[in-house]
C-alpha cells in the first residue's frame, strides 16, 4: 500500500511541477514578445527615438 502511495504521491508532484514549468514557458514567451515590441514600438521624443519603457 506505501509503495503506491508514494507512486501516486511523485505523480502528482510531477504533474504539478510540469504543469508549473509550462505556465512558466508562456509567462516568458510573452514577456519576450513585450520586450522585442519595445524595440519596434518607440515612440520620437523631440527628434529623438526614445524607449517606452525606463530600465
Amino acid at each position: 500500500m506505501v509503495p503506491i502511495l508514494l507512486v501516486l504521491l511523485l505523480a502528482l508532484i510531477l504533474f504539478g511541477a510540469g504543469f508549473a514549468l509550462k505556465a512558466l514557458w508562456w509567462i516568458a514567451i510573452i514577456v519576450l514578445v513585450v520586450w522585442l515590441l519595445g524595440f519596434v514600438i518607440r515612440p520620437t521624443a523631440n527628434g529623438k527615438r526614445g524607449r517606452w519603457y525606463r530600465w
